[in-house]
Order: structure tokens, then sequence, then C-alpha cells
């Protein structure tokens, strides 16, 4: 490497450095010691066009050890994406493009949120699948539309979640040739050395996932990081590891290799150690004049990969009108263009499970929207998610579309999330509820990042029964509810099923989370579009004003519309409201919401099987809600309901006692 190359890197430290400084937060030893493998990384391989982050042939590069996110805002300023160093010099604050993590959809070239540890890895799985079945579709001898890598930057803290190390063996099963991993190997975090509780040898850990692993015994050793990567993208049938051994804030003389040069500043005095270490002799917050006129350069190259790209596209489009304009339609159309939507809503039972009608709705879709895909964790028999005849993504079967996630929920969620990043994918993937617990901070990520996965969660009351307590959630469903931006729709039947996937093939900007019932329940007459405004009138009340507001969702809204008529025999005339979901609800304007729950009815009673906490602004002060706040039991689940009060009984005692 050259001088210029050198001095470039001396930038990206010290620029590093003075923002965290300037904020009196943040972690600069994590970019003082990568900074030679990112900068070889950007500037020799990274494929991307700085004038347009979002061109769709790009690498993806996600940093997945993102509390070193001024490494990445560092490079993106040298290299022309749209950070300026006044961003930099408000790194960390308000209103900044420069939070104290990388934010998907914040800062122009970020590819996903990262910061908790081993997400980025685990979703660059995903990015690399995404990437494979794109790639098997739509190219064609000398039209390589979808040809790119996806490499990350990890550290030790990556590699020790448990997240990583399923979905590292994942990506070895699947032969995931185009993922290359970058592991910034300090031996550092920030309790101390990391022989204190990483002991493991990485190396022959990964081998054993089926992985490709080189070694750069030194990582300010720019030309032995460069042959690496050169030879990572040589396998074709194995994702690669570079162990790059590193020293945590290079080049600060008290502070390197040390747990002081990762989670706080250095010090004013530090840096100028720093500075006069790396012979920097430029004011701070300075690019040196000669690496900006060699980033120029860069730059325009970077550009051709793009403007050539798009010529070929031109040619694409002319040899293959139909191709292209369903490649259009996969990274920017609307799903439902060829769906005939009345009729996802038909059906001929008169009763089944929200589970069963959902696969039945899957798989009338997976013919139309054929960039849906997705799995289950090991339980697509019981998810009823598989999509039939339509094969399982492998490294063998590019063109699979039902993905084997093993008994991996957490990496499930993560690829789902890379998947969805990617662009061009549907993507879904699946458990029963209570398991929603191993995956819930992947699925915060989805609502943070505001992307659009499914999450089919079913097996979703005590109803599950025999299995017992371990297998039915009791606070799960009012605790996703709870994370801002998502949808959670718990359909009460077939149609309201219907309503939930056609939402989900709608919305772009946040996820869709379905729980769905094991039990059998009754097709309405009743149900059907008005659940696509998360909650409606199901059935009225004879007089002009209802006596009493019955409101539930999924399961329990059978029970409701039991007790109305046992009620009504009594002469209390009750309205049953149904609200799958409560979030969708709540958009609703001011007189929808009214007209469905109207002030001037004060005896409510809300029942579903769990707690109820997101029931109380429905109820208002007179309202009665009926849950189960306690953990479930073993039997059968009819049993477990009777036992739990979860009863059509339980609901007309209720109601009696308001009434009077």
């Amino acid at each position: 490497m050259n001088n210029i190359d050198q001095t470039a890197v001396s930038t990206i430290r010290l620029l590093s450095a003075e923002a965290v400084q300037k904020a009196n937060s943040g972690h600069p030893g994590m970019p003082m010691g990568a900074a030679p493998m990112a900068y070889t990384l950007f500037k020799n391989f990274l494929k991307f066009n700085p004038y347009d982050t979002e061109w769709d042939n790009r690498d993806r590069f996600i940093l997945s050890a993102g509390h070193g996110s001024m490494l990445l805002y560092s490079l993106f300023h040298l290299f022309g994406e749209d950070i300026t160093m006044e961003d930099i010099k408000n790194f960390r604050q308000w209103g900044s493009k420069t939070p104290g993590h990388p934010e998907y959809g914040h800062t122009k070239g970020v590819e996903m949120t990262t910061g908790p540890l081993g997400q980025g890895i685990s979703s660059a799985v995903g990015f690399a699948m995404a990437e494979t079945i794109l790639a098997d579709k739509f190219n064609r001898d000398n039209f390589k539309m979808v040809d790119h890598y996806t490499y990350a930057i990890v550290g030790d803290g990556c590699l020790m979640e448990g997240i990583s190390s399923e979905a590292s063996s994942l990506a070895g099963h699947m032969k995931l040739g185009k993922l290359i991993v970058l592991y910034d190997d300090n031996a550092i975090t920030i309790d101390g050395g990391t022989d204190i509780a990483f002991s493991e040898d990485v190396s022959m850990r990964y081998k054993s996932y089926g992985w490709q692993v080189l070694t750069v015994t030194d990582g300010n050793d720019m030309e032995a990081i460069e042959k690496a990567i050169a030879s990572a993208k040589r396998v074709k049938d194995k994702p690669t590891l570079i162990k790059i051994k590193t020293v945590i804030g290079f080049g600060s003389p008290n502070k390197s290799g040390t747990s002081g040069a990762h989670g706080s500043p250095l010090g004013a005095d530090e840096i100028l150690l720093v500075r006069e270490g790396y012979k920097f002799s430029h004011e701070p917050f300075t690019v040196p004049e000669e690496v900006c006129s060699m980033m120029e350069e860069v730059k325009e190259k970077k550009k051709k990969a793009s403007d050539s790209w798009m010529r070929m596209k031109k040619k694409y489009a002319a040899q293959y009108p139909e191709l292209n304009e369903e490649y259009e339609q996969w990274m920017r159309g609307k799903l439902l263009k060829d769906v005939d939507v009345e009729g996802l809503y038909k059906t001929d039972k008169e009763k089944m499970s929200t589970r069963n009608a959902s696969g039945a709705i899957l798989n009338k879709l997976a013919g139309e929207v054929k960039n849906l895909v997705g799995g289950s964790a090991d339980l697509a028999a019981s998810n009823i998610t598989y999509m039939k005849e339509l094969g399982d993504f492998s490294h063998s079967l590019h063109s699979g579309r039902n993905i084997r996630y093993g008994v991996r929920e957490h990496a499930m969620a993560a690829i789902t999330n890379g998947l969805t990043l990617h662009g061009g994918l549907k993507a879904y993937c699946s458990t029963f509820l209570i398991f929603s617990d191993y995956l819930r901070p992947s699925l915060r990520l989805s609502a943070l990042m505001g992307i659009d996965p499914m999450y089919i969660f079913t097996h979703d009351s005590v109803a599950v029964g025999e299995d017992g307590p371990t297998h039915q959630p009791i606070e799960q469903l009012a605790s996703i509810e709870m994370i801002p931006e998502t949808l959670v729709f718990r359909p009460c039947d077939y149609k309201e099923t219907a309503a939930a996937w056609i939402k989900a093939m709608e919305i772009r900007n946040r996820p869709m989370i379905f729980a769905l019932s094991r039990q059998d329940l009754p097709v309405y007459k009743e149900t059907g579009k008005g659940a696509e405004r998360g909650g409606y009138i199901l059935i009225k009340e004879t007089k002009t004003e209802p006596d009493v507001i019955l409101m539930g969702s999924g399961s329990e809204i059978e029970q409701l519309v039991k007790a109305r008529e046992i009620l009504l025999k009594e002469g209390t005339d009750a309205r049953v409201v149904s609200i799958p979901c409560k979030k969708l609800f709540d958009e609703q304007e001011d007189s929808y919401r009214e007209s469905v729950l109207p002030k001037s009815c004060k005896v409510r009673l809300a029942m579903e099987a769990g707690v109820g906490y997101m029931w109380d602004k429905y109820l208002g002060k007179k309202g009665e809600f009926i849950g189960i706040d306690r953990f479930g039991a073993s039997a059968p689940g009819n049993v477990v309901l009777k036992e739990y009060g979860i009863t059509t009984e339980h609901v007309v005692q209720k109601v009696r006692e308001m009434v009077r």
C-alpha cells in the first residue's frame, strides 16, 4: 500500500477518535483497530455507487460491531456517501445523521440497524440468501442482473452471542459462497480481555460449520488483507471468515490493547499523542488534500460499475421484457397486483383453526406472489407455513421458496430481516407464539428499522393444552403489542385471517405479526373486510343503543358471540366487537372508532386469553376484563380454558353483575 493509503487510514482513525472525544461518548477503539481492513474493503472490493446508495446491484456491507459506528461514518465521509464533516462533528447529537449506532433509514448507506451484537452477522446470512435466490430467478447468459457480495465486520462480542452461532451454522449448511465476514480479532471487551470468558478456537468452530477460514496475523497489513479478501471471493461454495488480528485503539500509547480504548473517549491529551504517533500534522477534523484527490478518483471508478449495470439492464429489458417487468415488480411493485383479493375471503369451511386458515391463504397467495419466501423453525407442519410443491431452498436448489431453519428461532428472525432488507423478496418466518421470546430482539429490530417481514405465530393461548405452561403463552401477545410500530393481528376466523394476510401484503414500513389458534373456530358470516381496519362491529345490537359492548380477539370471539345469544334471551342487548389488531384500530379516524365503541355505552367487557394491559384504553372506568394472569397448566385445551374462566358462562355471569 502507498503512503496515501496509510494517510487515509490515519484519517479514518483520527476522525473516529476526535468525534468520540467531541461527543464525550462513544467507542473509539474498534474504529482505530479495524480501519485498515475496512478501508481496504471499501476501496478495493466493495461495489457501490456513492451517488446512489440504493443501487440494486451494490455489494451489501454490514457493520455488525455497530458500537464502532464512527468507523462507518468516517468511511462514508471519505467515499462520498452523504456524510459531511459537520455530521461527524455532531456525532451522537440530537437530530444528527451520525447516531451512536448505525440506523437503517436514518443515514444513507446504512444497510441495517446494528448495535445489539450478533444481529449484523446473522442478518448478513439473509442478505446473502436473498442475492442467491434473486440471481437464480433473474440472471441469464451474459446478463448478471443480480451479482454481488455481502460483507460484514464482526467483533469478539458478535461471535460470543448465541444468535451468531445459529446463523453461521445455517450459512455453512447452505454453502453461501458470497458471504464474507471480516473478524476484528482484538481480544478485548468492555470488562477486559476476552480470555476472562471466551477461550474457544473460533477458526475451528467456523471450519466445523463448513466455512472457509483465513487468517491475517497483522491487522495493519493491508496487502495481506487484500489477498485474503481476494482469496475469499475465489471460493464459491463456502462462506468465508477472515480472522484479522488487530489492536484495539491502535496508536494510543496509553490505552491501545486495553479495555480503556473500548467504550469511552481517549481524552484530549491522548489524542495529541496519537496524532504524533501517526505523524499526522493536520488540524482536527481534517481530511488531507491528497486523500480528497484520491477519493474523487475512487468515487468515479465506483460509479462506473453502476453505469455499466444500467446499460446492461436496458439491453436485458429489450431481450427479456417480461422478466424485466417481473424484476421491477419484485424490487418495487405491488405484491397484490395479480391476486384475486376477493377470492381470498372465500371458504366452504364452517369451522377451522386460524393456523389452518393462514396456511390455506398462504398457498393461495404463493402462486401469484412469486417472491414470497419463508419458513419455520422446525415446526412447518404445526405452523402450517409450508408452500406446497415450491421446494426447499438449499445449496443445490436456489429456486426453492421454503426455508428450513431448523431449531434456530433467533437466527431465523434475523435472517428474515436480512431477506427483507436486501430488497426483492417478501419474507416470513414462523414458530409457536411462546417461542417469540427466543427471537424478540430481532422482531424489535424489524419494527425499529421500519421494515415489513411477517411473523406467523401459532398455538396462541392456553388452548394449546397438554403441552402445559412451558408452551402456553400468557404475556407474549401483550408484550409484542407494546413494541412500537408493530401490527399484531389475532384473527377470530378464516375471513379475518384473510384480512390479515391482505394487510400484510400491502404494508411496507412495519412488521406484521400473526397470532393464530391451534383449535378450530367457527367461520362467521359477518366477519371479513372490517378486520382490515383493526376493529369493527361483528354483531350489532337489536335496539338503537347497546346495553353492553362485548369485545375481544381471536378464539375468544366465539365465547362472546355465544354469550350474546344467552344475554339477549335474558333481555340484555349486547354488541359484539372484534378487535383483531388494536394498533390498526387505534389509527382509524375518531369518528370510526366512536361508531364502533360509542362513549354513550359505559358497560363494556373484554376477554382475551392472556394478560389484559392492552385492553384498558377501550374499557373505560366501568369496564371489566376477563383474562389470565398466571401461568398455564397441562390438560386438554378445553379443560384449561374452563378452569381459567375463558368461557361463555363467565362472560354471561360478569355481564349480569355489571348491568344490575
